[in-house]
């Protein structure tokens, strides 16, 4: 992601100019000089929409957005005095990135020209706006931008910037589950006296790691006073004892429990609201309860527990040993994918990013980036589907996504027209 110390580099200032370099082209007027104006410093009209002026004649450009859809409004002037508008004939073009032109003709409606189309979001492009009143032409152009910024592709690197390009993805529905970490039943073995008597050494203690074959203990016997070994049998850790040297042992009760500590699994309680969704087979990512690690499987049995009033069920995963980093007794949570279903268009769920009343994502067009609002279907943590809002195979920002958003902000790139 974009560290704070670059912040010069990367936080490169965009120079929005929503100017009005009003060109006019019309006419009679071609040796008018090119009006250029700061960001939202442009002459605004009755109706606050942005004054295109040409000689006597004006045009004021404005977006409806009071109904279901934005819309844009033309209301023509001569000297500052209303024109009706079935004298006039406009359009407007509107360059976006990508690169994408629309195109609107005008008709006359009550006192002002109506486009047919509706102006889709983001309201950021480059106009050019053309009017022809009386048999004289006038032309103009001006840049309006929201939305949009643009950051060197080196600042981008250094600031951990990845993208992505829009496109399907199957969207799994996760369940989350918590368990412990258990040594499983084929790494565990229980040791028994073969004859009953009296323990006579001991040479192991909890915790210590023993091999199979290993004498660990002898015993004499109460029958013949003859002393015999006992062996381990098979190779682990001492977990449990049960005897010391004097102790009578050969009862049902194991002297020594020995388990592997490198044949694991996880167990995850499944209650009833959740049982019937979880089968062998399905994927599972386990996770550390302190989020340092995690291991992809697959749920292995679901079995009944030893309480068989609570109907619970206990769900067994495979963990490999990866050095010791497992250890029998922790505790895991786990995120099993109970059902999957393919999206034609999708997003990483982390791109995400709030942008006035919609959620968006940052498009990459080169160095330049630029929201792009979003309709939303399904969400899982990793992806979420798009109904529309982008075009399949645009690259979007998915790692420091709110960093372009900052930099968005800091511009004041902003909704104006």
């Amino acid at each position: 992601m974009i560290r704070s110390a670059p912040s010069r580099g990367l936080f490169v200032a965009l120079c929005l100019a929503l100017t009005s370099g009003l060109s006019a082209c019309g006419q009679g007027s071609s040796d008018k000089a090119e009006t250029e104006v700061t960001a939202g410093d442009y002459e605004r009209g009755p109706h606050r929409g942005r004054m295109l002026r040409d000689g006597d004649f004006a045009l004021e450009v404005t977006i409806y957005e009071e109904g279901p859809e934005p819309l844009f409004r033309l209301y023509p002037y001569i000297n500052d005095k209303p024109v009706d508008p079935r004298q006039v004939q406009a359009t407007i073009a509107l360059a976006r990135t990508g690169p994408k032109t629309d195109r609107f003709t005008f008709t006359s409606e009550n006192d002002y020209l109506t486009g047919p189309g509706v102006v889709a979001e983001p309201h950021s492009f480059d106009v050019t706006v053309t009017a022809t009143h009386a048999g004289r032409q006038h032309r103009w152009a001006y840049a309006s931008y929201e939305g949009r910024t643009t950051i060197a592709a080196d600042a981008a690197r250094a600031g951990g910037v990845t993208v992505e390009r829009v496109g399907p993805a199957t969207l799994g529905e996760s369940l989350a589950l918590t368990g412990r970490v258990e040594i499983k039943p084929e790494g565990q073995s229980e040791v028994h006296a073969r004859y009953p008597g009296r323990v006579m050494a001991l040479n192991v203690e909890l915790g210590t790691l023993v091999s199979r074959g290993q004498v660990i203990a002898r015993v004499e016997s109460s029958e013949s006073l003859q002393t015999y070994a006992i062996t381990a049998p098979i190779s682990g850790m001492i977990l449990a004892k049960n005897v010391n040297v004097g102790s009578i042992t050969g009862g049902g009760e194991p002297m020594l429990m020995i388990g592997d500590p490198t044949q694991l699994h996880a167990e995850f309680l499944l209650y009833p609201r959740d049982a019937e969704r979880v089968r062998a087979g399905q994927p599972i990512m386990v996770r550390s309860l302190a989020g340092d690690y995690t291991i992809n499987g697959r749920i292995e049995a679901v079995l009944p527990s030893a309480d068989l009033t609570s109907q619970v069920l206990i769900a067994h995963v495979h963990l490999s040993h990866q050095g010791g980093i497992w250890r029998p007794g922790l505790g895991v949570s786990g995120e099993v994918q109970v059902a999957s279903t393919p999206a034609p268009l999708a997003v990483r769920t982390r791109a995400l990013q709030p942008f006035r009343d919609f959620t968006v994502v940052y498009a990459r067009f080169g160095t330049t980036y630029e929201v792009r609002m979003l309709e939303l279907g399904r969400r899982t943590p990793e992806w979420t589907e798009v109904l529309g809002g982008i075009e399949p195979g645009t690259e979007y920002v998915v790692d420091g996504a709110f960093l372009i958003r900052a930099d968005v902000e800091k511009s004041g790139a902003s909704h104006d027209h």
